[in-house]
């Protein structure tokens, strides 16, 4: 057999290190200013852990991809204002975040927002969404949920509880079912 291509760089199967959930301390790669599904100002933050023994964790996956279309795999995204049309919790959480993670840093409104950012440390609170994959099963995958300062993902931060899909049945919401009415199963 002639050796396949790309076999020397290849990942072997079950190398897949995740993400550890909780706090961590990151680095803002980019930092775009865009549009929501409904027309709604946002922001689309990329990021990397800048810290610790994950550090360049989403950097290294990048490198690694060999695929065509490969993406940054921690992007963030934070509606600009909420249904009322005034700023959200999420967008003034991320700023205040950023400001005081990085010392003498005031943001500065208007043309150029997003460049600011680029190489700004934020901390990032990393927990699991449950998604639907392309066989429809139920899998999860770890995200930035929400943003702290520095300081306070460095003292360490608990993973928040799991974001489950809406709508789907869980084994955790059936009832328990008692021993005597599992004897009468045909099985």
């Amino acid at each position: 057999m002639k050796k396949p291509n790309n076999y020397d760089n290849t990942a072997v199967q079950g190398a897949f290190e995740p993400l550890k959930l909780g706090g961590h301390v990151c680095k803002i790669i980019k930092l775009e200013e865009t549009k929501s599904s409904t027309g709604k100002d946002m922001l689309k933050i990329a990021l990397d852990i800048a810290e610790g023994e994950q550090a360049g964790y989403y950097k290294k996956q990048f490198d690694s991809d060999t695929r065509a279309d490969k993406k940054w795999g921690c992007m963030v995204y934070v509606v600009v204002e909420d249904k009322d049309g005034n700023t959200s919790t999420g967008f003034k959480t991320f700023c205040d975040s950023a400001e005081k993670s990085n010392g003498g840093f005031a943001i500065k409104w208007g043309e150029d927002f997003g460049p600011q950012f680029k190489g700004k440390l934020v901390g990032g609170v990393f927990g699991r969404e449950e998604y639907k994959n392309n066989n429809q099963e139920l899998k999860f995958s770890t995200k930035c949920r929400y943003f702290v300062t520095v300081d306070k993902a460095r003292k360490g931060v608990d993973a928040p509880k799991d974001k489950l899909l809406q709508g789907v049945i869980h084994d955790r919401d059936m009832a328990p079912t008692n021993n005597e009415e599992e004897d009468d199963m045909p099985f």
